[in-house]
């Protein structure tokens, strides 16, 4: 069933999304919700059959204080984030401007008169921090209560009560003089928290700017994607006239025309014409691609020196630049387990926090006589906002969804396309590498070295394997059907040809039997190869790849085919070494062949004459040995092992069923980029680890201190403005470590 995505704003924190996600959840036929933090997105997967009612969950999260909204263009809510943050740092200023004096008057400015028997210091302070406590906290407020009356707690609720009890402390010492029957406290002490109410508003509104902004620029990689689509083409009409059309309104098929300088509108073969390609925004590639008629060109990219006419083969919403950005998009919706767990502390946090506050607040007020200049009362009124503001969990909320979307993003700006937070965090913790051999190690092209027929056989072993190989697109085929072509046109009609998975074609014609593929195929059918097996010793000694061909029982030549080594596959293997990997080579060819490559290349391990299940099943014994495993493949055969492995990595030009079995893709085919993804993946693990180590750490140092662990010993306590400008430091720096990930590149030396 296709997910639904709505945007919900309002969200600040780890708890927020929590209680999204749990007003959601308990509406009924849901089956499940994702809620992405920076997004300000969530995505609803309703039970099979199920009535979709749309309203109904919107309305429940408005209940629950929170916005809620058809998810519109992603661009134009980009735009929406620009302008609202920088309202919101409008707001920042003006909340400033009047703390500041607030600050002033209630710390350092002596006796300046009186307002009928009201000090006129404290009343001017009352006045300036109302204001902000009114206006600008209005949003904490709001969605305190209505967190509230949904059953749960969010950061509104902390940032609410601690502001709102320094207040109405205040404001009571202030008019005490006209409120006789209130206790004499109120009107002996000389300590008011106005200062601290709108400090812990203004800190948290500029906290709260500084993290929009900076998650603005950790989405940047992905807009940057988003703007490569252009609105529209050029269409070559049947006059050959050319008229502008919005790419949405293209179909497959359609020839368009590409200036120099213009973007390429969708995917399609070239028809007419050759120019160089500028692919960096889509692969990071900076070389040029030179690009000649019958060859594939991606929308997105750029035509660089002269004109194309392409035929188009997707439609807008199926290019590899709209899939590009769909992967992106769901790998920044997932939650690894490490998430889950933040996820599951988050959730009780908000509630034990105000318990802890208020029983360190109770503590303060009757079992001690205050410390210095504060009474019990005063003490236990610091200790219980402070307590509540520095443990605001904006900082673990944000912790992994920054971190991901940074490195998912620029991940996708070299060609490195994660699918899910799951094979990322997996990627971090692999130490096994398997790879197949052909298309993976080698170019995936081979070439036909040699033809030999059998003695006794009457029959053109190369026409009757390009006449199987017909309208297959394996790089075997399409060598066999090249080579055949130089040499004749001719072809045989089989009456039906069946493909047999992992070992090669069989067909048949006039109720004869033909086949052809690798030496398990054959000896399927009993076909006896002991003799030409050993004549080919030698030539499968220099890494030659041998396709039998056969009709009936009976062998009737071979062709021997030869697939270069990629320029890279050496460096790549010794740089996946020196990461710590044991690299494994897995592969459908005979052991000579295998042995020759995996020599070439220093692989110490491999295994060969894998068929497809065999290759998912040396999967899984790796894995019950304890390896983590990432796979990577190109091919049909690769898929099963690609679905099984822990991280299955394809090759952006295999095919669309591996592609649709791995958790990551490479939209290069160049084998060092499987070792760059999993620096990438151990990259991104660790500043999201570090990220939640650090917001960790800061609520295990900064509450205790805030409920007056040090008091006794030192006579000191944070004040709630510290414990606010802490609480913003947290989540900035949190959202700026992440930040660091876009100075990531790939090491391709």
């Amino acid at each position: 069933m296709e997910d639904l995505t709505i945007r919900v704003t309002g969200m600040t924190c780890a708890s927020c999304v929590a209680s999204v996600e749990s007003i959601v959840s308990k509406i009924e036929d849901i089956e499940s919700v994702r809620v992405n933090l920076p997004l300000e997105k969530a995505t609803i997967r309703w039970s099979e059959g199920a009535n979709q009612d749309l309203d109904a969950v919107k309305k429940a999260i408005r209940n629950g204080g929170f916005g809620s909204e058809e998810y519109i263009d992603p661009r134009k809510y980009r735009q929406e984030s620009i302008d609202h943050t920088n309202k919101m740092g409008t707001q920042v200023i003006a909340s400033l401007i009047l703390t500041v004096p607030t600050f002033l008057l209630t710390m350092f400015v002596g006796n300046i008169g009186q307002i009928s028997d009201i000090d006129l210091r404290l009343f001017i302070a009352f006045i300036l921090s109302s204001i902000v406590y009114i206006f600008a906290g209005r949003q904490f407020h709001i969605g305190a209560w209505k967190s509230l009356l949904s059953g749960r707690a969010n950061m509104d609720v902390l940032v609410h009560i601690g502001t709102t009890t320094a207040m109405l402390w205040s404001s009571l010492v202030v008019f005490a003089p006209f409120l006789e029957f209130l206790p004499s406290i109120f009107s002996s002490t000389p300590h008011v928290y106005f200062d601290g109410a709108a400090f812990i508003i203004s800190f948290i509104l500029l906290g709260n700017w500084l993290e929009a902004k900076a998650k603005l620029r950790a989405t940047d990689a992905v807009f940057s994607l988003m703007d490569l689509k252009p609105k529209t083409g050029l269409v070559v009409n049947v006059d050959g006239s050319v008229s502008e059309m919005p790419i949405e309104e293209i179909v497959e098929g359609t020839e368009m025309l590409v200036k120099v300088g213009q973007t390429v509108p969708l995917d399609g073969i070239v028809v007419k014409g050759s120019a160089l390609i500028d692919t960096s925004m889509m692969t990071g590639e900076s070389n040029p691609l030179s690009i000649k008629e019958n060859e594939s060109v991606m929308g997105g990219t750029i035509v660089l020196d002269s004109a194309l006419h392409v035929k188009s083969t997707k439609h807008h919403d199926d290019t590899i630049l709209a899939n590009v950005i769909a992967l992106v998009d769901e790998a920044q919706m997932g939650k690894a387990p490490i998430q889950k767990l933040v996820d599951r502390i988050s959730a009780v946090f908000v509630p034990i926090v105000v318990i802890c506050a208020v029983l360190a607040s109770l503590g303060w007020m009757f079992f001690s006589e205050g410390y210095g200049d504060y009474n019990s009362t005063e003490l236990a009124i610091m200790v219980l906002v402070s307590t509540l503001v520095i443990a605001c969990p904006c900082a673990l909320g944000l912790a992994t969804p920054t971190a991901l979307m940074v490195g998912t993003g620029v991940g996708a700006q070299y060609g490195l396309l994660i699918k899910g937070i799951d094979a990322l965090q997996k990627s971090y913790t692999t130490n096994t590498l398997v790879l197949d051999k052909t298309g993976t190690l080698t170019v995936g092209k081979p070439s036909v070295t040699n033809v030999k027929t059998i003695k006794s056989a009457s029959d053109n072993p190369l026409m009757i394997a390009a006449s199987l190989e017909t309208g297959s697109t394996h790089p075997i085929a399409e060598a066999i059907s090249e080579a055949h072509s130089k040499v004749s046109k001719e072809l045989m009609s089989f009456d039906k040809v069946e493909n047999i998975g992992g070992m090669g074609l069989q067909g048949y014609l006039d109720g004869q039997e033909y086949a052809v593929g690798n030496q398990a195929l054959m000896e399927s059918k009993d076909i006896i190869l002991s003799d030409t097996i050993q004549e080919l010793t030698e030539v499968l000694k220099n890494g030659t790849t041998v396709v039998f061909v056969s009709k009936g029982k009976a062998l009737i030549g071979y062709i021997e085919m030869k697939d270069e080594l990629r320029d890279t596959t050496n460096l790549a293997i010794s740089k996946a070494k020196n990461l710590g990997l044991e690299v494994i080579m897995l592969t459908g060819d005979r052991v000579e062949t295998a042995s020759t490559i995996s020599k070439e290349v220093g692989i110490t391990r491999f295994e060969a004459d894998s068929k497809p299940d065999e290759k998912a099943a040396f999967v899984k014994k790796l894995q019950k040995e304890g390896a983590t495993v990432a796979m990577i493949g190109d091919g049909v055969n690769d898929a099963a092992a690609l679905a099984i492995a822990d991280v299955g990595i394809a090759m952006g030009a295999g095919s669309d069923i591996a592609l649709e079995a791995a958790d990551i893709v490479l939209l290069r085919d160049d084998l060092l980029d499987v070792v760059s993804t999993l620096e990438l993946g151990k990259a991104t693990m660790s500043k999201i680890r570090g990220n939640l180590g650090w917001a960790f750490v800061y609520n295990l140092v900064g509450i205790p201190l805030a409920m007056g662990a040090l008091i006794t010993s030192t006579g000191w306590l944070l004040p709630p403005a510290f414990a606010a400008g802490a609480m913003a430091l947290s989540s900035v720096s949190v959202v700026f470590n992440s930040l660091t990930l876009r100075s990531w590149k790939p090491h391709r030396a």
